[in-house]
């Protein structure tokens, strides 16, 4: 099941503090081990140097890509 893995992200703006503090306590628990261990690892698309942040911008609203897109300094 670790092949299909998929990692979403979401607003946590109307949540409650505590509710906050729960999800941020399991992520250290559950998932920090996985991604140190590397037993999950980030699909990286691409990766551009800090000054092509407006390229990378244009490729992530194109939506034409799968994975993580990186800055790098």
């Amino acid at each position: 099941f670790m092949r299909r893995l998929i990692i979403t992200g979401s607003t946590m703006r109307p949540r409650s503090t505590a509710f906050k503090a729960a999800i941020a306590t399991r992520l250290r628990e559950r998932i920090w081990p996985l991604l140190e261990s590397g037993a999950i690892r980030p699909v990286i698309y691409r990766s551009f140097p800090l000054a092509q942040a407006a390229d990378a911008h244009a490729l992530m609203e194109s939506s034409a890509h799968i994975g993580k897109i990186m800055l790098a300094p």
